[in-house]
Order: C-alpha cells, then sequence, then structure tokens
C-alpha cells in the first residue's frame, strides 16, 4: 500500500489533540477588529473542535498528525 500525502493545506489549519479529536481555528479574528466585542475577540481567539459534517473528511487530509 503506498504512503498517503497530507494535505498541506488541512496541516495548516487542522491539528489532532491527545484523545484524537480535530480541532480548528475561528475565522473573522485577523482584522477589522475595532468593531468586534473584547468578549467576542476572546472567544474567536479560542480553539474549537470541527463538526461531525466535516471530521472524516479532515481526518482522511491529515492521517499521520
Amino acid at each position: 500500500m503506498p504512503k498517503l500525502k497530507t494535505h498541506r493545506g488541512a496541516a495548516k489549519r487542522f491539528r489532532k489533540t491527545g484523545s484524537g479529536k480535530i480541532v480548528r481555528g475561528h475565522a473573522f479574528a485577523r482584522h477589522i477588529l475595532t468593531t468586534k466585542t473584547t468578549k467576542r475577540k476572546r472567544k474567536l481567539d479560542q480553539d474549537t473542535i470541527i463538526s461531525a459534517a466535516d471530521q472524516r473528511r479532515v481526518a482522511r487530509m491529515i492521517p499521520y498528525m
């Protein structure tokens, strides 16, 4: 069986936790931050688990992470 290639774009966006869950960062946290509340910006800075609908697809893209 040949080795699988890691999708480099996905590797930069997702990572696996110790228990095997896949986490991602939030969007809308890079610029135009003056109009967003401090609470909202703080929440956007935290990582979150990807949705169940995307789980299998993303897992295939990052097989060795």
